[in-house]
């Protein structure tokens, strides 16, 4: 019997193609590469709209979570609190934040909506912030430190995937260097705002600013169609056990993944207590200063990193990921050098130029190398939480290491012992971490 064509085969069959598998003259067309949820070649670019409301979105987020920076310990101690209790409060939130990224990663992961899972991360993390200013009895308070801490950590992985499911993984480099920037646009931004309504009014009205903020970003989000990020995460049709959703044992077998979590390793094990040694030495040849040079130091790696990381992302694609990701590491072991051998304050403040340059680069490099290695796997965002929970342990040791190195070596030995710890981490990028950037990418 002569086979009748599949267009004229009755509706509800199980064989009938979906709509939008079928293009022209019942051809299928390309699909979406869903395992990092970027449009193929024929799905329709996204609109000028969408990219604006999530350039808007990742600004508003940056300036809500500028709150929970140094204006807690202000606020913590205005509200005649102990060192012990302030540092208990922050503890809370460290661990809970530590912990739950890979938690957070595969929340992103199984949401059917990207939009959704970040617009609900915002409330969380906009409520906790109202929770802190209006109810400050220490318990609200660590509940509020906890809630914020695990809404971030489902905030910005599904941040990584709404960006990289708007234009595909071709230019994923060039979206992430967007975000990067925005984000240190509104950090700036949010710190200066904060700063005067903290001074100008109360130190309550930092945090229900901060809470306000959340229905501006919800009104960006609006922007983006859901459509659009539909299929960020979800597993390639097709792929087998060991490369589809249901491997968490291909992620801790993955070479390059595991190879660029002991990079961030070592490099966060540097770099989280360079700042604070920072602030002590100006402290002390700085008394009377101290305070604006500090506030210099946290707003040129800012401006360096909005700047900047939209290059980043364009030469992510054209030179490959490793030469960057090579330069990003390099930095520091160069600034903890500089550190270690300049006396003038307003040098100090310059050579955060490099702290700058790190953050541009690791701003893109991390989530693309990590879309680049869980390909096909349907777990960009659980691999991502994986990373940043290795991030996350090498800045906790490396503030204690840091600070044993200074009360017993001096300052000086503090800076040229975390200068050696991040060339180890570049030796370790230049050796063993493969270029992750494929040919069509």
């Amino acid at each position: 019997m002569a086979h009748r064509p599949l267009e004229r085969r009755a509706i509800g069959t199980r064989d009938m193609p979906r709509p939008d598998q079928r293009g022209r003259a019942g051809r299928p067309v390309l699909r979406r590469d869903a395992s990092v949820g970027g449009p193929s070649p024929e799905a329709p670019a996204p609109s000028k709209a969408s990219g604006r409301g999530l350039d808007a979105f990742t600004f508003f987020i940056a300036n809500l979570q500028t709150g929970f920076g140094p204006f807690l310990a202000v606020y913590f101690t205005q509200q005649k609190w102990t060192q012990s209790d302030i540092g208990l409060a922050l503890t809370v939130g460290g661990l809970v934040s530590l912990l739950g990224q890979v938690p957070g990663g595969a929340f992103v992961d199984a949401s059917r909506s990207k939009r959704f899972a970040a617009a609900f991360s915002a409330i969380f993390v906009g409520a906790s912030a109202v929770m802190l200013a209006a109810f400050p009895s220490y318990l609200v308070v660590l509940l509020a430190m906890a809630i914020h801490s695990a809404a971030s950590c489902v905030l910005t992985p599904a941040i990584a995937a709404i960006g990289i499911g708007m234009v595909g993984h071709a230019k994923a480099g060039t979206r992430l260097g967007r975000n990067a920037s925005f984000s240190a646009i509104g950090n700036a931004l949010g710190a200066a705002s904060m700063g005067a309504i903290g001074y100008y009014l109360t130190n309550d009205a930092v945090f229900y600013f901060a809470g306000a903020l959340v229905v501006p970003a919800l009104f960006a989000l609006s922007f983006i169609p859901a459509r659009t990020v539909a299929e960020v995460s979800q597993p390639e049709a097709g792929a087998t056990d060991a490369e589809g959703s249901g491997s968490v044992k291909a992620l801790l077998t993955n070479r390059a993944l595991l190879c660029f979590a002991a990079c961030m390793v070592l490099f966060f094990l540097a770099n989280a207590a360079m700042m604070p040694l920072v602030g002590s030495v100006l402290t002390l040849r700085a008394s009377e200063t101290a305070t604006a040079l500090v506030a210099a130091c946290i707003m040129v790696p800012q401006a360096v990193l909005a700047l900047t990381a939209p290059l980043a992302g364009r030469l992510a694609q054209s030179w490959g990921r490793k030469p960057l990701l090579l330069i990003g590491f390099a930095a520091l072991p160069i600034r903890g050098l500089l550190f270690a051998y300049v006396d003038s304050p307003y040098w100090l403040v310059a050579i955060q130029v490099f702290d700058g340059v790190s953050a541009s680069v690791l701003g893109v490099m991390v989530p693309l190398i990590v879309s680049d290695v869980t390909r096909k796997t349907g777990r960009f965002n659980l691999a991502l939480g994986a990373v940043g929970t290795a991030m996350g342990l090498g800045a906790a040791l490396s503030t204690s290491l840091g600070g044993y190195m200074a009360d017993s070596l001096g300052s000086h030995t503090a800076f040229l012992g975390l200068a050696i710890v991040g060339a180890l981490g570049t030796v370790l990028v230049a050796l063993v971490m493969p270029e992750t950037r494929r040919p069509e990418a």
